[in-house]
């Protein structure tokens, strides 16, 4: 079994069109391997994989590269060693992400430039659940904090330099496409890419502005949606 670091968290229909994309993405993942495999959600929400078969140890390192990989918490951590977890809040001190464990990362450790955790929040358009990759500190020496990885900021830092991009959470990057041509931008944009199984990047076009794009969607997409502009 390997427990990929994206979560599930609608409910209803919502939910079994998201399981049944997840199953066609491992498909696209493992599926020309001798693999048999089952999706299911943990009670925290993350995505498992049960994996058998001859090659099961091959399929369970492909998703794990391509997910990332939640720690089993027998195993624990290494300190100084990268890991993915899902933004769960923020406040004045910092990030809180989920990596099956809480893990604080402070406001001087996010490393994203000036301002507090919500005005970088707001300027990266970060959204709840967005899968972000730190560096695990050692609890044991008092001087030590979790950080965001350097490849992580280097990412958000790319999101800016960009033409602009919209942020969305609880939806599929199918449901995103089709709100965005149902609300007649299909022009407006480049592609929508996949951040999470329910976590989407609008990528704009030249010339689209964010906040319009988002303003015309926005009705038709019950989601969390920030801008990166």
């Amino acid at each position: 079994m390997v427990v990929l670091a994206t979560k599930c968290y609608v409910e209803g229909d919502a939910r079994d069109r998201a399981l049944d994309g997840m199953y066609s993405l491992v498909d696209n993942d493992v599926g020309d391997l001798a693999v048999d495999w089952q999706v299911g959600v943990r009670d925290d929400g993350f995505v498992q994989v049960d994996v058998t078969g001859e090659d099961a140890t091959v399929a369970r390192n492909v998703l794990a590269e391509t997910w990332g990989e939640i720690v089993a918490h027998d195993e624990g951590f290494t300190a100084g060693e990268t890991y993915v977890g899902t933004l769960e809040s923020w406040d004045a001190d910092g990030f809180v992400l989920d990596a099956g464990v809480e893990i604080r990362v402070p406001a001087d450790e996010i490393g994203l430039g000036v301002g507090s955790p919500e005005q970088v929040v707001e300027r990266f358009g970060l959204v709840q659940h967005l899968p972000l990759r730190f560096v695990y500190a050692d609890p044991a020496e008092s001087d030590a904090d979790h950080r965001l990885a350097d490849a992580e900021r280097d990412r958000l830092y790319d999101w800016q330099r960009g033409a602009g991009r919209v942020n969305v959470n609880s939806a599929t990057r199918g449901e995103v496409r089709a709100t965005v041509n149902r609300a007649g931008h299909a022009q407006d944009i480049v592609t929508v890419e996949r951040l999470g199984l329910l976590e989407q990047s609008i990528v704009c076009a030249d010339g689209t502005d964010p906040p319009g794009l988002l303003a015309a969607i926005g009705s038709y997409l019950p989601a969390e949606m920030r801008c990166v502009v």
